[in-house]
């Protein structure tokens, strides 16, 4: 039960650094620049439905 809140890799999902050893492509950049846009827009409807719900 404890593992099911864990949220520190959300958290840290955006402060990450590179590794310089692990190859990357267009396809893996796209992949990961779209997930940290849909985090955020995820977020800011969660706020937003807080703000105007209450």
């Amino acid at each position: 039960m404890k593992g099911l809140f864990d949220f520190k890799e959300v958290a840290t999902y955006f402060f990450r650094k590179k590794d310089p050893n692990r190859k990357t492509n267009f396809n893996l950049r796209t992949m990961h620049t779209i997930n940290k846009i849909s985090i955020l827009m995820f977020l800011a409807g969660v706020i937003y439905f807080i703000f105007t719900h209450v």
